[in-house]
């Protein structure tokens, strides 16, 4: 990918984030790289392009970062998991899943099938963490693994959200519990 380009997805994913995807258009991509708009078009004609390209990106990092955590105990990867979003909250940023949810029904179908993808993989991974902790008897709930999944989805997202009103303590509490309730013995 070249460097304007690179930098590009990297601003549009930081608008996501802290604006949201229809709430931001190329001039702001632009203007803080000190390009034109049509720089922004040639590497992405339509916004979907550049959305789509977005969500790539956070699937292969995601993939990336869970393949390094495959050696860990399956608490520690909920651990890491949670560290994702412990930084994304210093940063003043919330889920990109989480941020596109609110403009899904405005996507076109293939950004949509993008973001689904993204979500079934993270809600995969995540119960398959669970189910395999459950087992080893390091991580510990009653129900399926799977609607434990989208409630520690839920929970995260929402904790980075409710950080922005309430401050970052809201994201330590939320999290500290998530992890105690599910991590003790």
């Amino acid at each position: 990918m070249s460097a304007t380009k690179d930098k590009i997805v990297s601003m549009a994913d930081r608008l996501v984030r802290t604006k949201g995807f229809n709430a931001f258009s190329y001039k702001d991509i632009a203007a803080p790289l000190a390009i034109k708009n049509a720089a922004v078009h040639y590497h992405f004609p339509a916004k979907s392009d550049l959305g789509v390209e977005v969500i790539d990106q956070e699937i292969a990092q995601f993939n990336h970062s869970t393949g390094k955590w495959k050696q860990l105990p399956e608490n520690e990867q909920l651990g890491k998991l949670v560290e994702v979003f412990r930084k994304h909250n210093k940063q003043g940023n919330i889920c990109l899943m989480g941020s596109l949810s609110t403009d899904f029904e405005t996507f076109s179908p293939a950004m949509q099938a993008k973001v689904q993808e993204m979500a079934d993989g993270i809600v995969s991974w995540l119960t398959n963490c669970l189910e395999q902790g459950r087992k080893n008897k390091c991580i510990h709930f009653k129900g399926p693994a799977a609607a434990r999944a989208l409630i520690i989805m839920s929970n995260l997202q929402s904790s980075l959200l409710l950080s922005r009103v309430m401050g970052p303590a809201a994201f330590r509490s939320i999290t500290d519990q998530l992890l105690e309730d599910l991590c003790q013995k």
